[in-house]
């Protein structure tokens, strides 16, 4: 069966780029949100969140009647599931919005129609995923053998970075894990209407598990770097000077320390391999608790350079996980500004981040932070704080040095 009508259920960071770039190569495509302020935006050709270029595909979509939101699942030939999979309690995977799109999604199937789950998840969400709309209609089968109708289902992650979504959708290889043989090659078929990139099929626990080691290695290398940086400055290195002669080594490639570890991916995760088998993941746990460690880190040497000053005024510079991005999901920035407001009640911190325009909620409650343009925080900071190296920062570099400024980002160090 061709597939030409496809639903997105979830607009957030993948969904909606997903939903655009399905529908800019000429599918049909019915985006689904809870959030209404975001089903009213896509349908007016807007884009709720900053991603370069995605503006364009959406506004493109929507006017020529290819893509259009709704609160709730219609029928359709394929449904692709991009819903958030965060974390609960001691780092144990929460699939309870998984869960809830199986249920609202099956009573719209009749038989035939392809399912897949993007959202970054552990190892057998996608069969979890599959048994949950059972639940709710087990007039329905997996299985060709059943005398029942048959619907197909596949667990294919993205694999594209914050900031080059809409590059990355087309041109970087992609996996389709099948419940099914049959599964994977009816999900290939799909993204095949978009993806230039090689398109690799496997199972559904294979392709999750693909998912989170790829972020668990980048987790520990980084680990490597912030725990390198913690060292060096125990003994008075220059951990920018040491990792740029270090990285002259030919099979030697250090990646760059900061202030911790964000985002939904490399942040979350290599808990889902913890969780799954806690007794072996040594290596991967302990990089997670080294970056997690980060931020406390950063804190203390914030700590140590307003010693002395009942009423400090504190100027940090950037809030999300990684540079050029309004993303602050998991971000150490906005934990660090955080606990600075909460450690120091008497302070004032001034927070510059070009790419939000207010105060977002997870420091709403603060009344000792502010957000401020860069010229105040420059001439009223006692102590400067960078902690994301936004391209809109780099004019900044000699007036920050010429500061007491921490620099997590190694911004202000010497070229590399």
């Amino acid at each position: 069966m061709g597939i030409n009508k496809v639903g997105v259920i979830g607009l957030g960071y993948i969904g909606l780029p997903t939903a655009a770039i399905l529908a800019d190569s000429g599918l049909s495509v019915t985006g689904i949100d809870v959030d209404l302020d975001t089903v009213d935006a896509v349908n007016r050709g807007e884009v709720p969140f900053v991603e370069p270029d995605l503006a364009g595909y959406v506004k493109g979509a929507v006017a020529a009647g290819r893509l259009r939101a709704a609160h709730a699942p219609e029928p359709a030939d394929a449904f692709i599931v991009a819903v958030p999979t965060p974390m609960m309690g001691e780092h144990e995977p929460d699939l309870s919005y998984v869960r809830a799109a199986a249920k609202v999604l099956a009573p719209t199937l009749t038989g035939g129609e392809l399912v897949i789950l993007e959202s970054t998840s552990p190892p057998g969400a996608t069969r979890q995923m599959a048994g949950w709309i059972l639940d709710e209609r087990p007039d329905l089968s997996l299985d060709a053998a059943d005398d029942k109708p048959m619907i197909h289902v596949a667990y294919c992650p993205e694999r594209v970075l914050p900031g080059r979504v809409m590059v990355e959708l087309v041109t970087n290889d992609r996996i389709m894990g099948g419940l099914t043989p049959e599964a994977a090659e009816r999900a290939r078929d799909l993204y095949q209407v978009f993806c230039q990139g090689e398109i690799l099929l496997t199972d559904s626990v294979t392709a999750e598990m693909t998912k989170l080691v790829e972020n668990s290695f980048r987790d520990v290398n980084i680990a490597f770097a912030n725990e390198l940086s913690v060292i060096a400055d125990r003994i008075g290195v220059d951990v920018w000077e040491l990792i740029r002669l270090a990285n002259r080594h030919p099979r030697v490639n250090i990646l760059q320390p900061g202030p911790g570890v964000g985002g939904h991916c490399i942040a979350v995760d290599p808990w889902f391999i913890v969780d799954v088998a806690p007794e072996k993941a040594r290596l991967i746990r302990t990089a997670r608790e080294v970056n997690d460690a980060k931020p406390r880190w950063v804190l203390h040497k914030v700590l140590d350079a307003v010693a002395g000053s009942a009423s400090p005024v504190i100027a940090a510079y950037g809030l999300a996980f990684k540079p050029n991005i309004d993303d602050l999901r998991e971000s150490p920035a906005v934990e660090i500004v955080r606990e600075m407001a909460a450690t120091f009640p008497n302070a004032e911190v001034l927070v510059v981040e070009p790419h939000v325009d207010a105060v977002p909620v997870q420091l709403a409650e603060f009344g000792n932070v502010r957000l401020v343009d860069a010229s105040e925080a420059l001439a009223r900071g006692d102590v400067q704080v960078l902690l994301v190296d936004h391209a809109a920062f780099r004019g900044l570099a000699e007036d920050l040095a010429r500061r007491r400024l921490i620099d997590t980002r190694g911004m202000t160090a010497a070229p590399r």
